[in-house]
């Protein structure tokens, strides 16, 4: 173990956000039951985790309730059947509200009326306009507020140029790296931290990091990023995630020196609950998604090709990858 530079791994103003149930539920249209939620609800409490990350606030005009469950719109009711008398001053519950597919002027209520303390607007580069309204109305409402740009490797020079001169002037308290589908190496996540950082410079908000697994460097890729300073990141019980899913919730609380992260109430939940549902769903850095993080693609011609009759044939994916870029 190295100890020269405890500092890397250790910064009581580093956060660490859980995405299980939101990110997790891409893969099933979230349709998790309440034990499941519960369950990932009391191992972020018990490991110590800052943020838990329950869900989207999403429309059902766009996802109805017949295909989607619960946690694709948060709903106070829900959330509250969940939590109970949540405390926030200890865990912090958090939504993601997507620009062009949330009613949230609607769905973002008044945040001394709800049990999550943040917004997470995510949004790509042409939906910025939305984007600065959403973080307004959220800021407005009481919430802290993270700015999640992504598909950022698809993104031009001038585009980012502009997303994060709006994103300075706004009100979100956070600005966040998504590496959609998982395409970074580690060059190219110095020069995002950095370009980033210095866009944020002065103003007092976080740099953050949301890694996907497709080249299986989300971890690393994570790490990259907590030592070059960034203060905000995320990851899933299991890398549990659509596709390749996410950085490991599990090796981030390894990694991390703060004693407030436990890592055994993690492990546990790997064993009562993860490991069950591998056996429903399929995630992780299969070949398939291997070669559309290579390519930097979405990864659901991938899932698509894994629910297909011949999800092992590599060869005819990667032909039909080349053909088609």
């Amino acid at each position: 173990m190295n100890d020269k530079a405890p500092w890397l791994t250790y910064r009581p103003e580093l956060k660490v956000l859980d995405c299980t149930v939101r990110d997790g539920g891409l893969i099933n249209k979230h349709q998790f039951d309440d034990a499941f939620v519960k369950a990932v609800y009391r191992t972020c409490a018990e490991a110590g985790l800052d943020y838990m990350e329950i869900g989207y606030k999403n429309s059902r005009d766009q996802f109805p309730s017949d295909e989607f469950g619960c946690w694709k719109y948060c709903d106070e009711e829900d959330m509250r059947r969940i939590v109970g008398d949540h405390d926030k001053s200890q865990l912090k519950l958090s939504a993601m509200a997507d620009a062009g597919k949330s009613d949230w002027r609607k769905q973002i209520i008044p945040q001394s009326d709800s049990v999550l303390s943040m917004i997470r607007v995510a949004f790509y580069d042409h939906q910025l306009s939305e984007a600065i309204e959403m973080i307004h109305h959220a800021h407005e409402m009481g919430y802290e507020v993270c700015a999640n740009l992504m598909a950022v490797t698809l993104v031009g020079e001038t585009e980012l140029d502009q997303v994060l001169e709006s994103v300075r002037e706004s009100p979100a308290g956070t600005m966040v790296i998504v590496d959609s589908f998982g395409h970074l190496f580690r060059e190219q996540v110095d020069r995002l931290v950095k370009r980033y950082q210095e866009a944020m410079a002065g103003t007092g908000k976080d740099v953050g990091m949301h890694a996907h697994n497709n080249l299986q460097l989300a971890f690393a890729n994570t790490i990259e990023a907590i030592i070059l300073g960034v203060n905000r990141v995320d990851g899933t019980m299991f890398g549990m995630g659509r596709g390749a899913g996410n950085c490991h919730t599990e090796l981030l609380v390894s990694f991390l020196r703060n004693p407030k992260f436990k890592l055994r109430p993690v492990l546990k939940l790997l064993q009562e609950q993860m490991l069950p549902m591998r056996e429903k769903v399929e995630w992780g850095a299969l070949v398939p998604f291997n070669i559309t993080g290579k390519y930097n693609l979405h990864p659901r011609s991938a899932i698509e090709w894994r629910a297909g009759e011949t999800p092992d044939d590599f060869v005819a994916f990667f032909d039909k990858i080349i053909a088609d870029v």
